[in-house]
């Protein structure tokens, strides 16, 4: 018992911290793998655009019947965000208020095909 209370310790403490590693996206920016797809998020302003691109590859996928949303914290600020389809491979949304350095968005999105998932990004 003791052995394996040991064993349970060591492996804990070699795992890494659960932290996202970020790409960088074809356009600049934080890029992660979500629901069997790459996002990569923008912002500029009130703006936040989602681009959504093949697994591994800069390849652009159609948003048609894609559903997503954010939430934006930053503070004591939060907000949530519905993006819809535009362009070819975008998802885009306004929030009320400017993007803050170091805000949190939380992406949730649905594909064409029903996958879904989240992903965070720290900005």
């Amino acid at each position: 018992m003791r052995a394996t209370t040991w064993i349970l310790a060591a492996l804990l403490l070699a795992t890494p911290a659960a932290a996202e590693d970020y790409e960088k996206g074809p356009n600049g920016g934080l890029m992660l793998d979500v629901a069997g797809i790459d996002a990569e998020l923008l912002t500029a302003g009130n703006t936040i655009t989602i681009n959504v691109f093949e697994p591994f590859k800069a390849k652009p996928v159609s948003t048609k019947g894609y559903v997503g949303a954010v939430l934006v914290s930053g503070g004591s600020a939060r907000e949530t965000v519905t993006l819809a389809p535009q362009g070819e491979n975008s998802l885009k949304g306004e929030a009320k208020n400017p993007i803050p350095a170091g805000a949190t968005i939380t992406l949730t999105i649905k594909t064409a095909e029903g996958k879904s998932g989240q992903a965070k990004f720290k900005k």
